[in-house]
């Protein structure tokens, strides 16, 4: 008989728990508020998840969080993909952390409807430095897409979407708005300091280095050298873009077009 319930009943890292010290090995399957999901463990241990377009460790945190819907729990079925390593103690800690930051993160991010935008800021008001990430998300930002729909393009998870804007508007670069409030102007976006511009070659490199492992490390370095002098001298995002071209020839080169072209999806969320 399938293990089933509603997730309002019982918390989901419960229930995988429960079928974690029977050493069972089957696919949760889940459904949620408008959203459906599955989780396969083998043995006990969780080994692939896929919840919308999320996968691996990130579904499993996702799901985690769903307070409504339902589960049914299938014995005997296992998944071809191995995406998830950690232990499922790992993955229920790290889903109860990321839930606890979730609460704080809603504070400022009501809902996923809201959009937002650029405030004006002040001549001579310090450059602001982005990660990689962030700088991916706010090239996006053009004070018409909603929260929602930044998650969509960027194809990050909603939290980590959220925790940037939540930085963002904290430190009063950005605000948020509701669909039905006034379009306010829209600021001109931040142009991105030398040391966020460094910040993504040096990401751009470690992609790289990934595609063509220790044998191609070499031509990698060599590209991001070039790219990172001219930075240095005033290239801005030409620089990078220059780069993300020569790596991907280069990778081409050593390992092939498929190769190069699984870099090129991997940096493309990272480019304006």
């Amino acid at each position: 008989m399938a293990l089933q319930g509603s997730l309002a009943d019982i918390a989901l890292p419960d229930v995988i728990q429960l079928v974690s010290v029977s050493g069972k090995t089957g696919v949760f399957t889940l459904s949620g508020d408008g959203a459906d999901g599955k989780i396969f463990i083998k043995g006990g241990q969780i080994t692939d998840a896929v919840a919308g377009k999320l996968g691996g460790e990130y579904a499993v945190y996702e799901m985690a969080g769903w307070h409504k819907g339902q589960f049914i729990f299938t014995a005997g079925i296992e998944s071809e993909r191995v995406t998830v390593n950690k232990s499922n103690t790992s993955l229920m800690m790290e889903a109860a952390r990321r839930l606890d930051e979730w609460r704080v993160l809603q504070r400022k991010i009501a809902s996923m409807d809201l959009v937002p935008y650029f405030l004006p800021r002040e001549p001579g008001q310090d450059q602001i430095t982005l990660s990689p990430q962030e700088w991916s998300i706010v090239t996006k930002i053009d004070g018409q897409l909603s929260i929602a729909k930044l998650e969509d393009v960027t194809g990050l998870p909603a939290f980590d979407v959220c925790k940037v804007l939540y930085g963002l508007v904290a430190s009063g670069l950005i605000a948020l708005r509701s669909t039905t409030e006034e379009k306010p102007p829209q600021a001109a976006p931040v142009a991105p300091s030398q040391r966020s511009l460094l910040a993504l070659a040096e990401n751009m490199r470690k992609l790289a280095d990934e595609s063509v492992g220790l044998s191609g490390s070499i031509a990698v370095e060599k590209q991001y050298r070039v790219a990172r002098a001219e930075i240095e001298a005033g290239g801005g995002m030409t620089s990078i873009q220059s780069l993300v071209d020569r790596l991907a020839r280069a990778i081409s080169l050593l390992e092939g077009g498929d190769r190069a072209g699984e870099f090129l999806r991997k940096v493309t969320p990272l480019l304006p």
